[in-house]
């Protein structure tokens, strides 16, 4: 049986599975991202480690590994050949197709993470059927992709969709990429996680029973800590995701005013909030929303792959350049 591998690199974990043609997935292997502060090549040695972990399985199941695609949270150039710059890893100017192709034997693709995760939600999910779409990844910051007419478009040097670093706010807060008052710093895990810590270690009675449930947990306060709380109906979790929801929309706004597209994909970790996260976002959007009233609205839909959209589309998409379709 044909298939391909696909990994998908975040700024925390390096997922992969063995993809077949119709999208499933049949092995999954994961590791840890290492430390933004170390060297590339300990991320590369984590993601080859996992490749190998999938060639394995692969060959106990009489796979034919036709493909590797390695989705990337960063900025990937035209040729798809080197990250320019990841705001949550290590990487600068790097050739990672270059550095992985001599340890893993097949033919090997690189591209960015939130293009694999759209090119997925486009063939197998939620964007099935559209001409266009665009996708918003909310998770440690917030990747974005664009699909005109089934095709990724990268942008003259292969960078479009970096939407997460538009400026929402001027002077706000200070992003990762250099710039302040970026769109992730508002609408994205790092967000919620910012916010809830604020008014936890303020003391705030309204965030007391989201203390207690950190400290019952043990370990660091995550997102999807917060976002349990909230579908448990925490009043202030809630409230804290709706406020991720606002700016979601604020930002859906811009981009429906500079893109016009009939379908907006939010994936992600936190899309696993679900209405929570998607009620207020269509609410502000629709608020804000330029020439509202007097032109068609965008729909705004969680994606259907979840977690695995960019290990999937990775695959696919490296699948898609062997067949040359």
């Amino acid at each position: 049986m044909d298939v391909a591998l696909g990994v998908d690199i975040g700024g925390t974990k390096v997922s992969g599975g063995v993809v077949d043609a119709a999208g499933r997935i049949l092995h999954r292997a994961r590791a840890a991202t290492p430390d933004r502060s170390t060297s590339p090549r300990v991320v590369e040695d984590t993601i080859v480690a996992v490749v190998g972990e999938l060639q394995a399985a692969a060959a106990q199941s009489d796979g034919t590994i036709r493909a590797v695609g390695v989705g990337a949270a960063g900025w990937v150039s035209s040729d798809r050949a080197t990250v320019l710059f990841a705001p949550h890893l290590s990487w600068r100017n790097e050739a990672l197709r270059d550095a992985l192709a001599g340890r893993i034997d097949a033919p090997l693709f690189v591209d960015n993470d939130a293009n694999a995760a759209a090119w997925a939600e486009w063939r197998f999910g939620a964007a099935r059927g559209q001409a266009d779409m665009v996708m918003i990844t909310l998770g440690t910051g917030i990747g974005g992709a664009i699909l005109r007419d089934g095709r990724v478009e990268r942008g003259r040097w292969g960078i479009a969709g970096e939407f997460g670093h538009m400026q929402v706010v001027p002077d706000g807060q200070r992003c990762e990429c250099g710039n302040r008052g970026c769109w992730e710093q508002y609408a994205s895990g790092n967000a919620l996680v910012r916010e809830a810590r604020s008014m936890i270690e303020a003391g705030s009675p309204v965030a007391s029973d989201l203390a207690a449930r950190w400290r019952a947990e043990g370990g660091p306060l995550t997102g999807p800590m917060v976002t349990a709380a909230a579908r448990e109906g925490d009043p202030t979790a809630v409230e804290l995701l709706a406020e991720v929801g606002h700016w979601l929309g604020v930002g859906l706004a811009n981009l429906a005013a500079a893109l016009d597209v009939g379908l907006f994909v939010v994936g992600g970790g936190v899309s696993a909030a679900g209405d929570l996260l998607i009620g207020p976002a269509t609410e502000t959007f629709r608020r804000r929303l330029p020439g509202r009233g007097y032109r068609p609205e965008a729909t705004i839909v969680a994606a259907q792959l979840g977690p695995d959209a960019g290990l999937i589309g990775a695959a696919d998409l490296a699948w898609a350049e062997v067949r040359g379709t």
